[in-house]
């Protein structure tokens, strides 16, 4: 569509110089013959200059359709803000050479200088414009409340992560749902001792350290939450979790973990945890005594004629009477429940059908 518009641009160009150029050879050449030859004359030289405006504008256009897709491709990766605050910019540069170029341009020479202004005071408008278009941007916002340093190092809805949590991996997965957003801080002493665990001799420690690199890494490139490593630093402390409540209590935000001992000392000293396996409990399904669960027993139980299984969630039923039947799925009936600190226990007997057979 470019190369046809360029090409009818520069064809009808053609088109109006060999008019004149027909009307130039009857004046210089063809004023004294017969009046044919004139029209002839002017018939030859609008084809054939509307012939090269054909041929010129096929190559103008293509040429100018690549400039276009560049042009196309390079502003993609220009954020709008910018291109907003740089014509800004522009703007504002013309209106500043404006005065001393209407003086410059009295003058033979001076329009020169003139264009030269123009163009210098467009430029470094621009890149003022871009460069501070943040200061720029803030002025024209309605005054609010300047936050003291602190403050600022405290944004809404942040979270201090522990080792454990994200080892654990299941931090990545609540915040890829959307049920976690604003800022997670992780410690850069955290940060050392995931690095220092994955470049373990021992096997199971080197493959928990990279999984906790790699959740990190995962956590980064997730839209709701934004990871900012702390530089902040207690020399004069000996251990990760004793760092880690002293931080917590410098920057009074939450702990988030999954480390029950880390629970406890921060709970001890005023600090505010978020552990991620009481949310776990928290959200698996409500069962009450009387409801019928099917599950298969795989193993037997502590008491005599026990058998133990999971649900999908990982909660452990313990069957009254299931020793007969482990490996197999049973139809159970709900008798209790109990919430430990561990998680949530099932206490279910027989099913009469099953009990029956």
């Amino acid at each position: 569509m470019v190369v046809l518009i360029v090409r009818l641009i520069f064809m009808v160009v053609g088109g109006i110089g060999g008019y004149e150029l027909g009307e130039l050879m009857e004046r210089s050449y063809l004023q004294n013959l017969d009046p044919t030859y004139s029209i002839i004359g002017f018939i030859v030289s609008i084809i054939v200059c509307v012939g090269l405006g054909f041929v010129i504008g096929g190559a103008a256009g293509r040429y100018t359709a690549k400039l276009l897709n560049r042009f196309e491709v390079a502003i993609q990766d220009i954020p709008g803000t910018d291109l907003l605050m740089g014509a800004v910019g522009i703007i504002a540069g013309f209106l500043i050479a404006f005065l001393p170029s209407m003086i410059l341009f009295r003058s033979y020479p001076g329009w020169v200088f003139a264009l030269i202004l123009y163009a210098v005071c467009g430029v470094i408008g621009y890149i003022v414009a871009v460069q501070k278009k943040d200061d720029l941007i803030a002025l024209f916002r309605p005054s609010r409340h300047y936050a003291s340093p602190e403050e600022e190092r405290k944004p809404a809805n942040a979270r201090i992560l522990d080792t454990s949590a994200i080892v654990d991996g299941r931090i990545a997965d609540i915040c890829y749902t959307g049920f976690l957003e604003g800022q997670l801080v992780v410690p850069r002493f955290v940060l050392n001792e995931l690095q220092a665990v994955a470049d373990s001799e021992d096997p199971l420690k080197r493959n928990r350290g990279r999984r906790g690199l790699e959740v990190l890494n995962a956590l980064q490139r997730q839209e709701h939450v934004e990871v900012r490593i702390e530089e902040m630093d207690f020399p004069e402390l000996s251990g990760v979790d004793t760092k880690l409540v002293a931080l917590a209590k410098a920057l009074n935000l939450p702990i988030m973990t999954t480390d029950f001992n880390l629970n406890k000392i921060a709970e001890l000293q005023g600090v505010r945890v978020l552990n991620v396996n009481e949310l776990a409990n928290s959200l698996k399904p409500v069962v009450l005594p009387g409801e019928t669960l099917t599950l298969t027993l795989i193993r037997e139980g502590k008491e005599p004629g026990q058998g133990v299984g999971y649900l999908d969630d990982g909660t452990m039923v313990v069957v009254e009477g299931g020793k007969k039947f482990i490996g197999k799925e049973v139809r159970t009936v709900v008798t209790s429940t109990l919430q430990t600190a561990a998680g949530r226990m099932i206490f279910a007997s027989m099913g009469n059908r099953e009990r029956g057979g």
